[in-house]
């Protein structure tokens, strides 16, 4: 069984990952990490951080000649502006008195973060809640993808609105690969206007949120279950993307548009496959067959059903404003304005590429409790035999 846990704070010595559970014989590729998180880091409306960071993985343990070797896998992506806050973040001896933060920002976990592990000081939290940890969960979202495209199972995404400007255009699968780089969307000319829409916001000294549209193309049917609710497919892709920093809503092919419609304008028909003649598996024989839509996004029951799994996430604004916002000073209870931390102003694009790690992993760990295998030899042997 697959499993991810992350460690390090934003302004600490690194981020670091441990892969339980990857396979043997997992061919990686380095270069291919970097490049993701590269793109974690890129976007129109980045914030100056980016500039001091330039985030690269360095594996630890587990690989050898870039191939994995059945055990533990450790990744750390090094900080490079630790250097600038060593005298205030060692762990081996700081001063905690500087950099205090203590005008607690809301829709920030500062201040529930202060009350319930009994701080007074917000660094003690934010360093950690910050979604700075993401890029490792990028670097070992790689190695799941990299595994799940062993299969023959691949991922995509892109950015569908940003602030009020949203694409309600429909895409392929290849469509979507080739969206643009500056801000992850589709249209060239919504992607101007929500750029400009950055800008206004930029200059307001606010912030905005988005919406980023994934999908998962060659995922065969019944991973998941009906039988327990934990083990229902949509509730675990739809959790792993909760746990990404500042998503509020995941939507699971139509999503809520499902409940505004009739029954005959929701359900995919059943229809039999014009390509396929009968075949036989266990048993009996069957008949291949299509749906004539994909209003469920892939997933009925609880269980892939063979289409295109398509999900959605919503990403609040950022919390950290310029401007600040009204809230109070832990130390004197007295009202003041939110502490600006260097922050972005939009960061949808690098929010997608969070997305899609999260999806790959969770899916990884789907795929190998189904599958099994110690080699990828033998996970791919198996994938191979499913109808």
């Amino acid at each position: 069984m697959i499993r991810i846990t992350t460690a390090g704070e934003s302004h600490g010595k690194g981020l670091f990952a441990i892969l339980e559970g990857i396979p043997a014989g997992l061919k990686l590729d380095i270069a291919e990490i970097d490049a993701r998180l590269a793109l974690r880091q890129s976007g129109y409306g980045r914030g100056e951080r980016q500039k001091i960071e330039r985030d690269r993985v360095e594996i630890l343990s587990g690989v050898r000649n870039l191939t994995t070797l059945g055990s533990p896998i450790a990744l750390a992506v090094w900080n490079c502006d630790y250097e600038n806050w060593k005298e205030y973040m060692a762990p081996e001896g700081c001063d905690v008195s500087k950099r205090r933060l203590t005008k607690v920002r809301p829709g920030h976990a500062d201040l529930a973060g202060m009350l319930k592990y009994e701080q007074n000081d917000a660094r003690n939290v934010l360093e950690r809640a910050s979604a700075r940890e993401t890029a490792v969960r990028v670097a070992a979202g790689e190695i799941c993808r990299r595994l799940l495209l062993a299969l023959g199972i691949e991922i995509a995404g892109y950015v569908k609105s940003v602030g009020s400007v949203s694409d309600e255009n429909s895409y392929t699968f290849d469509e979507i690969l080739k969206c643009s780089s500056v801000l992850g969307m589709a249209d060239i000319s919504l992607e101007k206007e929500a750029c400009r829409l950055i800008d206004g916001a930029k200059a307001a000294g606010d912030t905005l949120g988005g919406v980023a549209e994934l999908r998962v193309r060659g995922l065969k049917s019944g991973f998941g279950s009906c039988m327990t609710y934990a083990e229902k497919l949509d509730a675990r892709l739809c959790a792993a993307l909760m746990s990404v920093q500042a998503i509020k809503g995941v939507e699971v092919g139509l999503g809520f548009e499902a409940a505004r419609r009739c029954g005959s304008a929701v359900h995919d028909e059943i229809l039999p496959s014009p390509e396929e003649g009968d075949k036989r598996v266990g048993n009996g024989p069957f008949r291949a067959f299509i749906r004539s839509t994909n209003n469920a996004g892939g997933i009925e029951g609880g269980m892939s059903n063979g289409e295109e799994i398509v999900l959605r996430a919503a990403m609040k604004p950022i919390p950290t404003l310029m401007k600040g916002l009204r809230t109070i000073d832990a130390d004197t209870r007295e009202p003041a304005l939110s502490a600006p931390e260097r922050s972005d102003v939009c960061a949808i694009l690098a929010c997608e590429t969070v997305c899609e790690a999260a999806v790959a992993a969770e899916l990884a760990k789907v795929v190998c409790e189904r599958l099994g295998g110690d080699t990828m030899d033998e996970l791919k042997r198996r994938y191979g035999a499913l109808r």
